[in-house]
């Protein structure tokens, strides 16, 4: 599969050709991160093409990202606690600086981080970690997707 769904990523999660997808909730899709120097990270795309900030959805669907985001943020939470002994906690974070969509951050958070960054947000980590090969998005990561996407279902029964 190429990269072309980056281009697109909600467009391609509504086609079903964005593979990082991990489940469609009510108002996005939960979607597990292109770099895991965090293994867990996630985010929340909104399901609606062209929406940029909170705001641009009616109060109905803003209700419903935010519980999507809650319930993406507990999933991760659960998994990693399952998979990591050194798991802190979880970081919810909606920006918006970058990519214009509405998107959520659910990074978790570990006890073996490296001082300088283990209280800081996670943007401050070098700018390296965003493009290693080791922390990209592969195989390697199927246990953690299948434990996240096993804790959202258990949250929705």
């Amino acid at each position: 599969m190429t990269d072309e769904w980056r281009k697109d990523r909600i467009g391609a999660a509504l086609k079903g050709e964005n593979p990082t997808v991990l489940r469609r909730l009510t108002a996005g899709f939960a979607v597990i991160g292109d770099v895991q120097f965090l293994p867990g990270y996630s985010v929340l795309l909104v399901d609606e093409p062209g929406v940029q900030r909170l705001s641009d959805l009616p109060r109905g669907r803003r209700l419903a990202f935010l519980s999507d985001m809650d319930q993406l943020g507990e999933a991760v939470e659960r998994a990693c606690q399952r998979l990591d002994p050194a798991f802190r906690r979880v970081n919810l974070e909606i920006l918006g600086n970058k990519d214009p969509f509405l998107h959520a951050h659910v990074w978790p958070r570990f006890e073996w981080e490296p001082a300088e960054t283990v209280g800081a947000p996670v943007w401050l980590y070098p700018r390296n970690r965003w493009s290693e090969e080791q922390f990209r998005l592969g195989p390697q990561h199927d246990v953690l997707r299948e434990a996240i996407s096993s804790e959202l279902d258990q949250l929705r029964t």
